[in-house]
């Protein structure tokens, strides 16, 4: 197991790739969510040709979300009561599997929906038990945050890539062929894990009751703990009311008097501040450092987003969105905490349901920003999600710093 020390090198991030473990962890995981996102588009274009209905094309990304709070629930003890290798390995052949049966011709909707769900319910065992698994690959201080860092990085370029990739490829292949490209990226992410980390043994031993009694009690216990409760929704609070920019999009270009470019440059606009937030105080900060300002980054997340009553122009859009999404950089400080206050043998229940939470939580705060631009303005709705998220966001961070 790999060690940190409490001065971390003048490069941290390439501290973190010189441990040859995380190497084929974040290699996998750039093949598997590029595999991913290309599939979520083939997968929404595919339905909309087979039913003609708007509804139930945006219905294939919805249900990427909402599953999660079923697996990571249920599912959550897995993580903890099997060697994490192998849960890890079947998670990305069972998700290989349900890509395959999706590109098959012939699948009707309905079971590609159903197969949508099944990929989605497992996902939060899998982001779980790796990012406990990050724990046992790099140690529980520096190396930990920078490494989880660097998997937020890459699955936020996913999302600019691999959405210009697919619809780039669904140029020349019709989408059940795309469709093929998440198979392989699942099965490549498979062997990477295969070959490259070791074998472990589970967390905690298997006792008594069944998987879904040990995943209710490990939430129960979880949740039971000030601290880590309060930690908890210090991940699902933001997150919430950060999506609703993304989710009003299309509307709010509209309202600009702005195309589909603007659209696409609105929803990359959070992503790009994003990376750059984590990139830059993983790289210029000491971990010290990084925990002093999570909390008021944490507090100021949301600031930006009132000024959007004042119809700023697509420029000055882009920007508060971009300057929002740089605020995310205080998940670096409290991934540390996170860390050091869950038990070890809850840890992989813990990152689970961390995993679909955070997932979940943005599903709804979608949905709910939807909703709300069906009564008011796109940007009254982005205005109003800034004051309310900054009270509600306010409120968890001084839970977090009483449950000190």
């Amino acid at each position: 197991m790999s060690t940190t020390s409490s001065s971390p090198p003048r490069s941290p991030y390439r501290a973190v790739f010189a441990v040859a473990e995380f190497r084929a962890v974040f290699a996998a995981h750039t093949l598997s969510l590029l595999g991913i996102v290309v599939g979520e588009i083939a997968l929404s274009v595919l339905v909309y040709r087979m039913t003609g209905s708007p509804l139930l094309s945006a219905l294939t990304f919805a249900l990427g979300f909402l599953p999660y709070v079923l697996g990571g629930t249920l599912l959550a003890g897995i993580a903890d009561r099997r060697p994490a290798r192998r849960v890890l390995v079947t998670c990305d052949l069972l998700c290989a599997a349900g890509a395959v049966a999706m590109a098959l011709p012939g699948t009707p909707v309905a079971a590609l929906l159903a197969l949508r769900c099944f990929n989605a319910a497992v996902a939060p065992v899998f982001a779980g038990t790796r990012a406990a698994t990050l724990g046992d690959i790099l140690g529980e201080g520096d190396l930990f945050v920078l490494g989880r860092s660097l998997l937020r990085v890459v699955s936020q370029g996913a999302q600019l890539v691999g959405f210009a990739a697919g619809g780039v490829l669904l140029t020349v292949v019709p989408p059940r062929t795309a469709l093929v490209a998440t198979a392989v990226g699942f099965l490549a992410s498979a062997a990477l894990l295969r070959l490259g980390t070791r074998r472990r043994p589970a967390r905690s031993a298997t006792g008594d009751g069944g998987l879904m009694t040990a995943s209710l009690a490990g939430i129960r216990e979880l949740f039971a703990h000030r601290r880590i409760r309060a930690l908890i929704l210090l991940s699902w609070v933001p997150p919430f009311f950060l999506v609703t920019p993304e989710s009003l999009a299309a509307p709010y270009a509209h309202d600009l008097g702005a195309g589909a470019t603007a659209t696409g440059l609105l929803l990359c606009a959070m992503p790009v501040g994003a990376i750059t937030g984590e990139v830059l105080a993983g790289a210029l900060l000491r971990p010290s450092a990084r925990e002093r300002i999570a909390l008021p980054l944490a507090a100021a997340l949301l600031l930006p987003f009132p000024l959007y009553a004042l119809r700023p122009s697509l420029g000055w859009s882009l920007l508060l969105a971009a300057v929002a999404g740089a605020g995310t950089a205080y998940t670096l400080g409290a991934d540390q905490w996170f860390i050091a206050a869950v038990p070890e043998e809850l840890r992989g229940r813990a990152m689970t349901v961390l995993s679909a939470g955070t997932m979940t939580v943005q599903g709804l705060g979608m949905a709910l920003a939807g909703a709300a631009a069906e009564f008011a303005p796109a940007r009254m709705v982005v205005a109003g999600s800034g004051f309310v998220g900054t009270v509600a966001v306010t409120a968890v961070v001084r839970e977090v710093v009483r449950s000190r």
